[in-house]
C-alpha cells in the first residue's frame, strides 16, 4: 500500500494536468443543434457499488461515467448491470484524477466519508456522501473546511427534513416545523426517538468480539477497505454487510440510523448552527472493538431543549414532541386543538434546493449540506464518544470539543493509518 498511495501534492498536481489537457468541442462538430455535448452535461462516479451504491446508479439526471469498489466481485457484477460507457475501479484516486467526472457519490462504509470527502473536494468535484457524514466529530469539521476552501457543493444522502413521510409521523417534516415554529407547544421542547414514537433503533448492528482471523478472500483488496482504519485481521464479520458493529468503520444502529432520525429534529428545533451542551448514556460497558446495545442517550440543549434516543422503549405512552402547552405523538395525533388548521395558518419554511444537480448548476448551497450536515452528525458522535467511555459529557458547541475531559477529545481526532493521514 505504501507504494501505492499517492501524496496529497501529487494527486492534486496530476489532476491539475489532466484537467490541463481537455479541449472544448463546439456543438455543431459533435452532432447538430440537439445535440448536448459531454461539456454541458453533469457526469458522475459512484464510489462504493456493494450496498446503497446500487441505488445511486441511475439518478438525479446525471450520466455515470465510472464505479469503483475494493471488491472485485461488487465491480464486475455492476459493471454488467450498467452497461458499456462506464469503466470500473478498484482505486477511488483513479476516479479522482478524472477531469471529465463532476459528481463522485461516496457510497462507502463511513470510515471512508470524512477522508474522501477531502480528496473529491481538492480534486475539483462536488460531493454526493452517504450517510453518516463522517465517522468522527474532526473528520465533520475537516469536510466542512475543504467544501469552503474549494468551492465544492455538497449532499449528504438523508433527505427527511425536506421530503417523503418522516417514520412514524406519517407526514413530511414540514408540517412539524410549522407546529414548533408556531410556538403552540411551547417551550424549551423534548424529542422522544423510540419504537413507541415510530423509530426502530435497529439493535441487530453489533459486532462480535474476539473473532477469529481468516485469510482475505481474493476478490477483495483488503488493504483498500480498511483504508485509514486501524490495521485488524479480517473476518467477513468485520466488512459488507455486517460493518456497522464495529467502531472501526460505524457506530452500530445509532451510525446506521441516528443521522436520518436526529437530522429533521435540529432543523426543526432550529438547531442547524449548534449543538447539545451535554450527553448522557445508560448502556452497558461497551468492547473497545464490537459494537453493543443501549438503553438511553440524552443530550440537551443550552436553552433546556432535549432529544431522548429510547433504546428499551421505557416509556410507553411516549409524545415524539414535548412541550409544556402540548404535545405531538405518533401518526400526528396531537393535543393541540385543530392541529391541521394552524398548519395551513401558518407559511411555509423557507424554500430550499432538494435536487443536487440544481445546487451544483447554481453553486448555491444543497438543503442538507456539509454545515448542517456537520452539526447533525455532531449530536450522532457525541453519543457515541460518550457510550464508548460510559459516562456524560459535556460539550462546547462553539468550539466544537468536550469540556474537561481528554480523553473524550481524543476520540474527536482519532488516528488514521500513516499512508492516509489529513
Amino acid at each position: 500500500m505504501e507504494k501505492k498511495s499517492t501524496s496529497r501534492r501529487d494527486f492534486v498536481r496530476k489532476s491539475l494536468v489532466a484537467a490541463a489537457g481537455i479541449s472544448i468541442i463546439p456543438r455543431h462538430v459533435m452532432g447538430g443543434t440537439n445535440f448536448i455535448p459531454p461539456s454541458d452535461q453533469l457526469t458522475k462516479a459512484v464510489i462504493g457499488v456493494g450496498g446503497m451504491g446500487q441505488g445511486h446508479l441511475d439518478y438525479e439526471g446525471t450520466r455515470l461515467l465510472a464505479i469503483c469498489d475494493a471488491d472485485a466481485n461488487h465491480l464486475s457484477s455492476t459493471l454488467q448491470k450498467v452497461g458499456s460507457g462506464v469503466k470500473g475501479y478498484r482505486d477511488f484516486r483513479e476516479v479522482l484524477q478524472r477531469p471529465d467526472v463532476d459528481i463522485v457519490h461516496i457510497a462507502t462504509p463511513p470510515h471512508w466519508h470524512g477522508l474522501m470527502s477531502i480528496m473529491a473536494a481538492e480534486a475539483g468535484k462536488d460531493v454526493w456522501c452517504e450517510k453518516p457524514m463522517t465517522r468522527t466529530i474532526g473528520e465533520g469539521k475537516k469536510v466542512v473546511e475543504a467544501m469552503q476552501q474549494h468551492g465544492k457543493m455538497f449532499r449528504l444522502n438523508t433527505w427527511f427534513r425536506f421530503k417523503d413521510n418522516f417514520y412514524g409521523m406519517g407526514t413530511p417534516v414540514k408540517k412539524l416545523k410549522k407546529v414548533v415554529d408556531s410556538g403552540a407547544l411551547g417551550w424549551p421542547l423534548k424529542v422522544t426517538i423510540s419504537g413507541v414514537t415510530g423509530f426502530n433503533w435497529k439493535f441487530y448492528w453489533v459486532g462480535k468480539e474476539n473473532l477469529a482471523p481468516q485469510p482475505v478472500p481474493g476478490e477483495l483488496d483488503y488493504n483498500m477497505w480498511l483504508g485509514p482504519a486501524p490495521e485488524k485481521p479480517y473476518h467477513p464479520h468485520r466488512v459488507h454487510g455486517t460493518f456497522r458493529g464495529y467502531w472501526d468503520y460505524d457506530g452500530g444502529g445509532l451510525g446506521d440510523m441516528g443521522q436520518h432520525y436526529i437530522d429533521p429534529v435540529q432543523y426543526f428545533l432550529g438547531k442547524d448552527n449548534t449543538s447539545p451542551v451535554k450527553v448522557e448514556v445508560d448502556a452497558p460497558e461497551q468492547h473497545y472493538d464490537a459494537i453493543g446495545t443501549w438503553r438511553r442517550i440524552t443530550y440537551t440543549y443550552a436553552d433546556g431543549c432535549q432529544i431522548i434516543l429510547d433504546g428499551e422503549n421505557r416509556d410507553k405512552d411516549a409524545a415524539y414532541i414535548e412541550g409544556p402547552n402540548g404535545k405531538i405523538y405518533n401518526g400526528f395525533k396531537s393535543t393541540i386543538p385543530n392541529i391541521e388548521g394552524l398548519i395551513n395558518s401558518i407559511p411555509d419554511p423557507e424554500e430550499q434546493i432538494t435536487v443536487f444537480s440544481e445546487s451544483v448548476k447554481t453553486r448555491q448551497k444543497f438543503a442538507l449540506n456539509e454545515e448542517n450536515g456537520h452539526r447533525s452528525a455532531t449530536v450522532v458522535n457525541m453519543g457515541i464518544i460518550a457510550l464508548r467511555l460510559g459516562r456524560t459529557l459535556e460539550f462546547d458547541p462553539v468550539k466544537q470539543e468536550f469540556i474537561n475531559d481528554e480523553e473524550a477529545n481524543r476520540l474527536i481526532d482519532q488516528p488514521m493509518r500513516s499512508s492516509w493521514a489529513y
